[in-house]
């Protein structure tokens, strides 16, 4: 009896502090995982919220409809003689609206995690810095998608009909995502500058619904004065709004492709950096 007590003993003493530590030495360490993997995460995490608050779907689904209702059959017959004609060209420009006026819930996103402290923990993990955001944006990306695809549905419904077929659509779309993506880094640095969702959310309907509306989404600009076409034919939203009409229609307008390129790559060189400064040091 002796003997077995002194046995187990000896098998349960605990091991020194010295040969714990060689024993991890010894073990291979996990490799780091890839920035592309850790955005990847993020963007799963951030489907993973839409999937258990399926409320915040209502901004890409209830608001595009109604705009494009209200639209359509309010100013159709006054614009272009009736609602079916005016659709042609107003329902690119109102899903280029659309899309890019929800991007701002990127900023009240991220500013909500900053309040709850969830950063906090992200910014300790030995990972990627920039992932955290680019996974915001991924994720919001599927929002862009799903807000796309019922906006052409219903314009279907409507009478809408793409000439550019399935490939100038699907053109279209992938441009406005490309462009909604760049936009949302300015949002990102709203949600980390600004203190309040609130805030963040009244700080970007002033920026957004100037430039959305002081476009071509709804009437070409040769019917407004001199000095305002100076600004609509030089605006961002101008230009995304002109490519994804023209692409849908079945043309190639390169120079209104090329001005969207520009401008996504001048907000991502521009906003991104800023927004990871302040992340940094937030």
């Amino acid at each position: 009896m002796s003997t077995a007590t002194s046995t187990e003993t000896k098998e349960l003493a605990p091991v020194s502090t010295e040969s714990l530590a060689a024993l991890l030495v010894a073990k291979e360490r996990p490799q780091r995982p890839s920035a592309l993997s850790t955005s990847l995460t993020f963007g799963w995490r951030a489907m993973l919220k839409i999937k258990h608050v399926p409320e915040q779907l209502f901004d890409v689904t209830a608001f595009p409809i109604m705009n494009l209702l209200m639209f359509t059959y309010l100013f159709g017959g006054a614009l272009a003689g009736s609602p079916t004609d005016y659709i042609q060209f107003v329902l690119p420009g109102i899903l280029v609206m659309s899309v890019v006026m929800i991007t701002m819930y990127t900023g009240v996103s991220v500013n909500i995690d900053i309040e709850k402290g969830v950063f906090d923990r992200f910014r300790s993990l030995p990972i990627w810095r920039p992932s955290a955001m680019v996974g915001y944006l991924l994720g919001d990306a599927l929002r862009y998608t799903i807000a796309s695809v019922i906006m052409l549905a219903m314009g279907l419904l409507l009478g809408y009909r793409p000439d550019g077929g399935f490939p100038g659509v699907v053109a279209g779309i992938a441009l406005l995502l490309l462009f909604s993506f760049a936009f949302s880094w300015i949002w990102t640095m709203f949600g980390l500058m600004l203190r309040t969702e609130k805030s963040v959310m009244s700080v970007s309907m002033m920026v957004i619904f100037p430039l959305t509306f002081l476009s071509n989404v709804f009437v070409d600009p040769r019917t407004m004065p001199g000095w305002l076409q100076a600004f609509v034919n030089n605006s961002p939203v101008t230009h995304l709004a002109s490519a994804v009409r023209g692409l849908m229609a079945g043309d190639w307008p390169a120079a209104d492709v090329m001005w969207t390129l520009g401008w996504s790559a001048a907000l991502v060189v521009v906003f991104g950096p800023v927004t990871m400064r302040l992340y940094n040091r937030k």
